[in-house]
């Protein structure tokens, strides 16, 4: 039997048609569906553009019913077919560049013209220059913040579990369709889930006992209080934040990458404030504008005026080839620097790709052209390209005038020490040049003397002939004298030395001159502030319209901002300071719904908004908005404080949560959007370097500080250690211990651009450039060799195996219970110890008989264990390390 013909056709239209063709139909308007699509597609050359392309203006339904000049009909209502503007897209002619319109889009665009091509509301008579539609100013995160109520939940079961209001918000969506959170998970699993969350660290063996013997109604909420407190929780979060201000130790920029000395000053401030729980609206502005704050000048600073200053490095991270650009390269190196830095500051504090108006008008979000080069402004008089300072000329020095005046004394009784050492030091060469004088004949003898001591640069071109003519006069100097009689010259040599070390030794008590690395406003251009330009499609060599500093238009409608040109009174335009007080008021659109966002990401696995670089048209929309304005608003009712709202968040039900699965909650919210149970996250880079360094009993827990650095082995691989090659980079064979720095935590391992640390790179260590918004998690094979191979991972796996020998001895059963709970929080099951217990056995059998020979071992390190049951202990733990349940924080 035939299906009925209608149906067919039905059945046909349903497989090659789009599904928008078939929804509800509704009446469309070019506000609400068609200018998206035309804005996205068409109106960079047929609206927004410098010329109008054909003459075609499509940002207005007026202006597509006129006719183009060559008398064709853009746009008539009601007739499709007649419009050429749908048969280009049709065809595929338009947009000539760039991506073409979906069949859903075209669909959506032909629906639009044969209805009628209706409108919203009367058209205005002249588009202004920057035209922002009430559709655009209505989306979501343009919209004042709203604390609403806290919603009230029907089932009786649910309202036992809510801990805090976020339980409520996430429980009243899994009731709507028909789920409830998970089972709360086991004790031990949340111990290892939330230390490492909060101090990127896993818990001790004595943590362990400590929690699970804690049996008191608080004793979950006492031990997030304990890791709140420790150092380590801001080394931890304070890495999160580093990411987006794209901290690194190196320029970038040029293949030469030259070292940033002083850029840790700002990385110590960061994990510094995190630990003291600064308010984030203050640590914001001090990072804005924390030279606004202080007096001028910059001397003699008291540790919070360092802080202010030492916080505006926060715009001194991106990449910056300044000071090596040729001449002709200057105005694009340096508009590199000022587009990088705005890009870190609107991704960071706005979540939008703001940056994407440089060169025209957003294609997606309502951001103009003219509104980048407004938010350039604010920051201009500190980069002033006009008159543009390097790297280096920006360092602020920490000195003091008591410790100026105490280094020139010490200088100065240094300098007694060198007239000394000089004095000797003529006097041996007087001799040595008298010896080698009277070898020559008699007539050269003063003439040569008088070359000899006449300043380089003054000698005659007679006097450097002779001087060449006779090198064992011209290469008389301190460090040669032992080459003309070794006996006279080697005692003399030792002498020289005496003074030149009491030299080193007076001039060690010298206070050390510190530099931080600040954004600033020179006088000059607090001043007279320099001028913004539009540029045409972005080029700096192309400027034409200039601007006042402000704020993006889009937002001005529900919080208006007062952006100075300049502030008379004050020794700087206090542009910045303005933006920055603006920003933390408590009721800017975008900061603080970005804030939490990024935290409750970094806490789930996947923010309320899943893009959290992007809250624009092209990002993820909230899957639960209420409670993303719930949790901004709380945030700055707790005044800003990080700590309290992680309390919140990990005191929740929502974040005690099994991550087990379950067949409903698979059914219904398989990618667990509603968050019916708590997401499996894997550690990051850091997190597992450090992990390995904490189990194997070699974390050293120093904190602050210039950076460990890193070089390249003799494989090609970047390892920590430091760079003994000479100026030709050619190995030189030299050690330099780091006396245990190599241990220390890789938040403090040397960040260079073009060096990353390769164990930290293999698992996903971002590159800076010019910052990381969201880190990504990839499986690749260099993973599962790093771990089988690396010499990282094979040195902590032996660490690992000696410290479970020493603290426990050498029973095989004991050892494998130690190994389990350092590695992972917990006693292996009976199954696993004797899965355990066999391949220790095997693998001391298997090295008994094929030992491991030792491999030629680098200068400073320890070989292989050689005793067949350490090697086989040491495969054991590699083992455990390089487990699932070692890489997941379940």
């Amino acid at each position: 039997m035939h299906p009925h013909p209608s149906k067919s056709i039905l059945l046909a239209a349903a497989i090659f048609l789009p599904a928008l063709a078939f929804a509800e139909p509704h009446e469309l308007t070019l506000e609400r569906d068609v200018r998206p699509i035309l804005k996205e597609h068409c109106f960079h050359c047929h609206g927004e553009g410098e010329k109008l392309k054909g003459g075609v203006d499509l940002r207005l339904r007026r202006f597509m019913e006129k006719p183009t000049k060559d008398g064709d009909k853009v746009m008539v209502p009601g007739k499709p077919e007649e419009s050429e503007m749908l048969q280009l897209v049709r065809d595929g002619d338009m947009p000539e560049k760039g991506k073409k319109l979906t069949p859903a889009e075209i669909s959506t665009l032909e629906q639009w013209i044969a209805q009628g091509a209706k409108t919203l509301r009367p058209e205005p008579e002249q588009v202004p220059k920057v035209w922002i539609t009430e559709e655009e100013r209505e989306y979501w995160a343009f919209q004042p913040i709203r604390r609403g109520k806290v919603p009230q939940l029907k089932n009786a079961a649910d309202v036992a579990r809510v801990r805090t209001p976020i339980d409520a918000f996430l429980l009243a969506k899994l009731e709507q369709k028909g789920l409830t959170f998970s089972p709360e998970a086991d004790k031990q699993t949340l111990l290892r889930r939330v230390t490492i969350d909060l101090t990127g660290l896993p818990p001790t063996p004595e943590e362990v006992a400590t929690f699970l013997a804690d049996d008191a109604p608080d004793a979950y909420e006492r031990l997030v209080d304990r890791l709140l407190a420790s150092p380590h929780y801001g080394e931890r979060w304070g890495r999160h934040w580093l990411d987006i201000a794209g901290y690194a130790d190196s320029d970038g920029y040029t293949d030469s990458d030259p070292a940033r000395l002083w850029a840790y000053r700002y990385r110590d401030y960061v994990i510094r404030s995190i630990n003291a729980d600064k308010p984030i609206d203050e640590f914001i502005r001090e990072q804005l504008a924390g030279d606004e704050m202080v007096k001028q000048p910059y001397k003699n600073l008291s540790p919070g005026d360092i802080d202010k200053l030492t916080a505006t490095a926060f715009l001194r991270m991106v990449p910056d080839g300044t000071a090596a650009a040729a001449t002709g390269e200057q105005t694009v190196a340096r508009n590199a620097v000022v587009s990088e830095t705005l890009k870190v500051v609107s991704s960071t504090l706005f979540g939008l790709t703001v940056g994407c108006a440089q060169c025209h008008d957003h294609k997606y979000d309502p951001i103009p052209q003219v509104d980048y080069y407004r938010l350039r402004a604010i920051f201009e008089p500190g980069f002033d390209l006009e008159h543009w300072r390097t790297p280096n000329a920006r360092l602020i020095s920490l000195m003091t005038d008591e410790e100026r005046a105490k280094a020139a004394a010490v200088e100065k009784e240094a300098q007694v020490v060198e007239t000394e050492r000089k004095a000797k030091e003529n006097e041996f060469i007087e001799k040595v040049l008298t010896w080698e004088l009277e070898k020559k004949p008699e007539e050269l003898r003063e003439p040569l003397r008088t070359a000899y001591r006449t300043e380089a640069k003054k000698r005659t071109p007679e006097q450097l002939k002779l001087l060449k003519e006779h090198p064992t006069i011209n290469q008389l100097s301190p460090g040669s004298l032992y080459l003309y009689d070794r006996t006279y010259g080697t005692k003399h040599q030792a002498e020289l030395k005496v003074f030149s070390d009491k030299e080193a030794e007076i001039r060690k008590r010298k206070p050390a001159e510190i530099f931080i690395p600040a954004f600033t406003e020179t006088a000059t251009a607090a001043k007279t502030p320099p001028p913004t330009f539009v540029f045409s499609r972005g080029d700096p060599q192309q400027p034409k319209d200039k601007v006042e500093p402000s704020d993006l238009t889009v937002l001005t409608t529900f919080h208006p901002s007062n952006i100075p040109d300049s502030t008379p009174a004050q020794p700087t335009t206090g542009r910045r300071l303005a933006f920055a007080m603006s920003v933390t008021d408590g009721k800017h659109p975008l900061t603080t719904r970005v804030f939490v966002n990024r935290v409750w990401h970094h806490h789930f696995g996947r923010g309320i908004v899943a893009s959290v670089g992007d809250f624009g048209h092209l990002g993820d929309k909230p899957t639960h908005p209420e409670l993303l304005d719930w949790l901004a608003s709380e945030f700055v009712a707790e005044h800003w404080s990080l700590k309290q709202l992680h309390r919140l968040i990990v005191t929740s039900t929502a974040y005690r949560q099994s991550s087990e699965h379950t067949a409903a909650q698979d059914h219904v919210d398989p990618d667990n959007y509603l968050l019916g149970r708590m997401n499996i996250q894997r550690i990051e880079a850091e997190t597992l370097r450090d992990a390995m360094l904490a189990i194997s009993g070699k974390l050293n827990p120093k904190m602050f500080g210039a950076p460990v650095p890193v070089k390249t082995d003799e494989d090609g691989q970047i390892v920590v250690g430091v760079d003994t090659t000479d100026t030709a980079g050619r190995p030189t064979g030299k050690y330099i211990p780091l006396n245990g720095d190599e241990f220390r935590r890789s938040v403090y391992i040397q960040m260079r651009r073009s060096k990353p640390l390769g164990m930290l790179e293999t698992f996903d260590l971002p590159r800076m450039e010019p910052n990381c918004e969201r880190r990504n998690a990839s499986t690749i094979a260099p993973q599962s060799l790093a771990m089988m191979n690396g010499e990282f991972t094979l040195d902590e796996a032996k660490y690992f195996a000696e410290r479970v020998t020493r603290e426990v001895g050498a029973d095989p059963t004991t050892e494998i219970k130690h190994a389990w709970l350092l590695a992972f929080g917990c006693a292996p099951t009976d199954a696993e110890l004797k899965d355990s217990i066999a391949f220790l056995a095997k693998q001391t059998a298997h090295f008994k008989t094929d030992p491991v020979k030792p491999e030629a071992v680098a200068k400073g390190k320890e070989g292989p264990p050689t005793e067949p049951a350490m090697q086989a202990l040491s495969s054991f733990c590699q083992a455990l390390l390089t487990s699932n349940e070692f890489f997941y924080v379940d």
